[in-house]
């Protein structure tokens, strides 16, 4: 592999939409239009208020409203789980989509990317990263010209040109009991505020100020008690409080009494649960759960329900994802039980259970790196919050060794994820604690190798310290980065040799995964350099090598590869079938780079088959995702130009306008339509269906069900099983069954016929 082409990852996180709302949302008209029409006018709105006064939500709200001004549409960063300000411009970078390959400085590419973009940047909890979050607006506020930048935090950013926007508290006498009465109805079927327990409920709404979250855990307490019993209880919390005043309390302390008070509610066992889970960055599921917060007071086995019992009093958040549940506390939650956590002395333990859990997820990745590839990498992916978390863990308790297996252990999982200048971030942090040529530093200097491109240095010095320890593997790896290395810079002849020496030791050590990884170098170097017969005969050699494994990753490659190298020698049918294998593999890995690479192969054949139709919107398509992953084929000379000569042969064959609009057509399209349209062959985009009497497309299908979920249900209906449809569609079979759970949960049915009788009724 040449150039960044060379195993370069996923641009990872897609584009965020806006989440569902999942709970109605009550009262602040007046907010969301006053919200709205600063946001439309103001470049930099900061929404400011204490926890739980429904900053967030009313953010969110009003940029569901504001969405259609902005032409490339809202992005989502959500900071609750960040605590390293130096990230921050990779977790902007990561949700606008954009690789990490080919530019120097991420906050570079997030200015460049956005530098002609009309785009509603939300930045969700900003508090904790107020000065890295207001060095990032400032900087977008000068860098562009369409970008609107909407944040909520607890205090301003303090930015020239903000215009701070305060979010209150509701009304007592009117949304907060409207908001109390609702989620009142959800633990109490029937429950209604009438005359008879109308004073009650403002006097409730009136202790506890209108806070939102505040008047939320109240309401959860509806289970156990009456309403006299929660105001009578909540009295005397207050008077506990305030030395017996009934002046009103500030909101801050109006919303920690309701979350101590909550807290004081749970059983010991959940009390215990709620401190140890605030160990958790950010999302976790129930095994995580299990392994990290068992102990003493807690046995394993009764850790399961004792979250039960958190969920079930709105502590704990479940958040269903597509084939699984994972659950999360709200910040103020988890900073409250941070602190329990710390007064009880448990703090040290539990960090390290949580270290050593995710030490243990990246080292079975990284020792197995082909075996369920696939779905150990979106475990690490959904984990990378607590990844970070881990890793911070180790360095600030003196357990550096640890910190070094783990940012090793991913080694895989930064190209994978797209993430190669995070992950020489936190490698070059922790190279700082090994200054002495011991086996951890020759690790951390070949995976630096391996992931930045001109890092030539690192491996030599890698593979030379390994070799004076006795550590041949890690020698053997450091001549494989080392070919790596040399190959993106261009020296070729010395990346052969490099290449030489890694085959015959990693054959002598019997390291598969190594040498699967060299097939896929290798084949790229050969194809890159125009000699597609050594390309093809390295990939049927990795390809060979790969049978009977469940490696994705390196395999995609092999694909891609055998396709371009096949394009060149003129044999298109067979570079397009090698391509759409690859794209399949991309595509459930998130891989925007590889996809941007198989389109344009693609599009190259197209033209070879005087497609030019299809060849414009699949150079189209490519280049918008170029614009995300950095540059165009990464910058490599020689598929360069087999990109000019086909967007010369399309634009001459069909016209400079006709092209710009195919080629904009392409640009426009969602990834997933990207994909199913190139694998389907098809020539022309289709066209979308109007409403009747609108002109505008179609998006109310029958059933509340997505485009997606309709499109599903259609095959199931003619038949096709679930596998058939993974393959149809280019996706994979989770996320088919998991579609199809969905779909009968929204239908109310409960097997493939009933869904193809409802849809034949419709």
């Amino acid at each position: 592999m040449t150039s960044e082409t060379l195993m370069t990852g996923a641009a990872g996180l897609r584009r965020h939409g806006l989440p569902i709302e999942v709970t109605s949302f009550v009262g602040r008209q007046r907010e969301l239009a006053e919200l709205a029409e600063l946001a439309s006018t103001a470049r930099l709105v900061t929404v400011t208020g204490p926890g739980g006064v429904g900053k967030t939500r009313t953010a969110l709200r009003a940029a569901a409203q504001l969405a259609g001004d902005f032409a490339d549409g809202v992005c989502l960063v959500e900071l609750s789980g960040l605590r390293d300000a130096e990230l921050l411009p990779n977790t902007v970078a990561n949700c606008l989509g954009l690789s990490e390959t080919g530019v120097r400085n991420r906050l570079d590419a997030i200015t460049e990317y956005l530098r002609d973009r009309e785009l509603l940047l939300i930045l969700d909890t900003c508090e904790h990263l107020v000065d890295a979050c207001a060095m990032l607006a400032d900087v977008l506020l000068r860098a562009t010209t369409s970008v609107t930048v909407l944040a909520t935090s607890r205090q301003p950013l303090d930015v020239p040109g903000e215009h701070v926007f305060a979010v209150l508290p509701l009304p007592v006498d009117g949304a907060a009991v409207e908001l109390f009465a609702q989620r009142a109805a959800t633990v109490v079927p029937g429950f209604v505020v009438d005359d008879s327990n109308r004073d009650a409920v403002l006097a409730l709404c009136r202790r506890l100020d209108g806070v939102p979250l505040a008047l939320e855990l109240a309401t959860v307490r509806l289970r156990a008690l009456s309403l006299e019993q929660l105001s009578s209880r909540l009295e005397d919390r207050f008077r506990l409080l305030t030395g017996g005043r009934r002046s009103a309390l500030p909101h801050h302390q109006t919303l920690r009494t309701a979350t101590e008070w909550s807290y004081d509610l749970c059983t010991p066992a959940e009390q215990l649960l709620w401190a140890r889970l605030s160990v958790f960055a950010g999302s976790f599921v129930i095994a995580a759960t299990e392994d990290v917060c068992a102990g003493p007071g807690l046995p394993r086995d009764d850790v399961l329900p004792t979250l039960i019992g958190l969920v079930d009093k709105s502590v704990v958040l479940r958040v269903d994802e597509v084939g699984v549940s994972r659950y999360r506390l709200l910040d103020t939650i988890r900073e409250f039980g941070a602190e329990k956590l710390a007064s009880s002395g448990d703090g040290p333990a539990m960090r390290d259970r949580h270290l050593d859990r995710y030490l243990a997820l990246a080292e079975r990745f990284g020792d197995n790196f082909a075996e369920e590839q696939l779905a150990r990498y979106h475990e690490l992916r959904a984990e990378h919050a607590d990844i970070r978390a881990a890793i911070e863990t180790a360095l600030g308790a003196g357990r550096e060794p640890a910190a070094a297996r783990l940012v090793t252990a991913l080694y895989g999982y930064w190209h994978i994820a797209g993430l190669p200048r995070e992950g020489k971030y936190w490698l070059t942090r922790v190279l700082e604690r090994f200054p002495d040529p011991v086996p951890e530093r020759a690790a951390l200097l070949i995976t630096r190798c391996y992931l930045v491109t001109g890092a030539e240095a690192d491996g030599r010095e890698g593979i030379a310290i390994a070799e004076q320890l006795g550590k041949p593997l890690i020698a053997a790896r450091g001549y494989l980065a080392l070919h790596l290395a040399l190959a993106a810079s261009g020296r070729l002849t010395d990346a052969a040799q490099a290449g030489v020496i890694a085959e015959e030791r990693l054959e002598a050590l019997g390291d598969w995964v190594g040498l699967h990884c060299l097939d896929a170098q290798l084949s790229q170097m050969h194809a890159v350099a125009g000699q597609p017969e050594l390309a093809l005969a390295r990939c049927a050699r990795g390809l060979a090598r790969a049978v009977a494994r469940d490696e994705v990753w390196e395999t995609s490659y092999l694909h891609y590869t055998s396709g371009l190298a096949l394009f060149q020698q003129g044999e298109y049918e067979r570079s397009a079938a090698e391509e759409y294998t690859a794209l399949a593999m991309k595509h459930e890995l998130g891989d925007t780079m590889g996809i941007a690479h198989c389109l344009e192969v693609l599009a190259w054949v197209a033209v070879r088959q005087h497609r030019h139709e299809r060849a414009a919107w699949l150079l189209g398509a490519a280049d918008g995702l170029w614009q995300r992953t950095g540059r165009r084929v990464s910058g490599n000379p020689f598929l360069e130009e087999f990109h000019q000569q086909a967007v010369l042969a399309a634009s001459t064959a069909l016209g400079p306008d006709s092209y710009k609009d195919g080629a904009a057509g392409g640009a426009r399209l969602p990834l997933d339509d990207i994909v199913t349209l190139a694998v389907s062959d098809a020539n022309e985009l289709p066209r979308p269906a109007p409403s009747p009497g609108t002109g505008r497309r179609q998006t109310d299908l029958p059933g509340g069900l997505t485009g997606r979920e309709y499109e599903i249900a259609l095959l199931v209906a003619d038949g096709l099983s679930n596998r058939e449809i993974a393959l149809r569609l280019v996706i994979s079979k989770r996320t088919v069954d998991a579609h199809v759970e969905h779909t009968f949960a929204k239908l109310g049915v409960s097997s493939r016929v009933q869904l193809a009788t409802w849809l034949a009724t419709r």
